[in-house]
């Protein structure tokens, strides 16, 4: 039972540590991708086509909802007595009860490669992918980690 539960546990933080330079990178791409198209975009009218690569510009109208914020600017408006009420109502502070659990490695401690291959089986990659990606992906998560704090935690409720 103690046994198996630390195996989950450094799953736990093995999943956390390539989590981390994953999600790191995957943010650094949200963010290049619209500033790479408009740059694109402004160097064609409607359409390119190009050896490798095509691209065409389309506009659309639709109907979108509105966002909350806009729709109780709307209801301000439109009910400014009410309005006000569901501002304050807002903006008052509630306490959460939210529980976290803290986790890392006991000092001196590492995990192992096997450790951190099988977190990335578990996500569907192969073992030979797996030991492909294993050197790449933890050269990052220390550089990384050298920025950060080591215990970390997470919310469970």
């Amino acid at each position: 039972m103690t046994q198996d539960l630390e195996r989950q546990l450094i799953g736990l933080v093995a999943n956390d540590r390539i989590e981390i330079p994953i999600s790191s990178m995957s943010g650094k791409l949200k963010r290049q991708k619209p500033k790479l198209a408009k740059a694109v975009s402004e160097g064609f009218n409607v359409r390119f086509n190009g050896e490798r690569a095509y691209a065409r510009i389309e506009e659309k109208n639709k109907m979108k909802a509105r966002t909350m914020k806009e729709g109780i600017g709307v209801f301000e408006k439109r009910y400014p007595k009410y309005g006000e009420i569901l501002r304050n109502i807002i903006s008052e502070e509630r306490e959460k009860k939210e529980v976290y659990m803290h986790f890392g490695m006991c000092e001196g401690c590492r995990i192992t490669a096997d450790d951190y291959r099988d977190v990335m089986t578990n996500l569907g990659f192969t073992a030979t992918e797996s030991e492909n990606l294993y050197s790449r992906l933890m050269d990052i998560s220390r550089k990384l980690s050298r920025k950060r704090d080591e215990n970390r935690s997470i919310m469970i409720g």
